[in-house]
């Protein structure tokens, strides 16, 4: 039990130095982690996505609210789309939880596979929508939310990925649209979390220490460590060469992609 945890911690300041150096997800490293680690702790590969899907949103619960407060502090945080994306991101991020909770695993590790390499494209690209439009209403802001929210669930992350470049094509300056995206973090996480404990209750051949689709050990060590090491991270983005390795990690995330769907294929 106790070198279980003591795994779990080391994966989680692994993913709190990647996302303070590099501004990636959480998502995207804690499931592949996870992927690798549940294994080696005796859970069924029949619920090995899941539960590291279902574990990283939950641990976003913990880090999103450490960033989100960091970056209101410099009124980045724009609290009046915020208020209009919660209602499709909560209602987006539970329906499509609950679908992936009981979806296929290797159909959840081709997503996630494809995930990868967008993200690692990305990287390489630099690509940042140009600024097009003002941000819609409402029920158009809910709206995209809902299908921010039903994509994150099904890769597991807090939706930086979808919502920085949607808030960056409606001239929303880069650092808000980062700043806003860490607040919309929470609400996916909070409705993940939930889709996925829903989702997997009385689950057959659960390991013990889950709740649902979430693994309390693997989310007590993430969340612990990852809050620690995270700043440590943001101090050495001013200090190294954070676009080479931002190109590294991408190259990185290939390599994850490709081995992930070898094992698929």
């Amino acid at each position: 039990m106790l070198l279980s945890f003591l795994i779990y911690l080391c994966c989680g300041a692994v993913v709190g130095i990647l996302a303070g150096l590099l501004g990636v997800g959480g998502g995207t490293v804690i499931v592949p982690l996870l992927a690798a680690v549940f294994p080696t702790q005796g859970v069924p590969a029949q619920y090995v996505q899941q539960l590291a899907l279902g574990t990283s949103l939950a641990s976003i619960m913990f880090t999103s609210v450490s960033s989100m407060r960091a970056h209101n502090a410099r009124g980045a945080v724009h609290w009046d789309i915020f208020r209009n994306i919660t209602p499709g991101i909560l209602l987006g991020t539970f329906v499509g939880g609950l679908v992936a909770a009981n979806a296929p695993p290797r159909f959840l590790q081709v997503v996630f596979v494809c995930f990868l390499f967008l993200v690692a494209a990305q990287m390489l690209s630099n690509y940042r929508p140009p600024a097009g439009r003002e941000m819609p209403g409402f029920w158009g802001t809910a709206g995209v939310g809902s299908g921010i929210g039903l994509a994150s669930s099904f890769v597991g992350i807090g939706g930086g990925a979808l919502s920085v470049p949607f808030m960056s094509f409606c001239n929303l300056p880069l650092h808000h649209a980062v700043g806003t995206s860490a607040a919309v973090g929470f609400p996916i996480a909070v409705a993940g979390a939930l889709s996925y404990v829903v989702g997997g209750w009385d689950k057959p051949g659960l390991p013990a220490n889950t709740l649902g689709f979430v693994h309390l050990w693997a989310l007590f060590g993430i969340a612990a460590a990852s809050t620690i090491t995270a700043p440590v991270g943001a101090r050495l983005s001013h200090s190294l060469p954070t676009d080479k390795l931002k190109r590294g990690f991408a190259f990185f995330l290939i390599i994850i992609a490709l081995k992930m769907l070898w094992g698929i294929l």
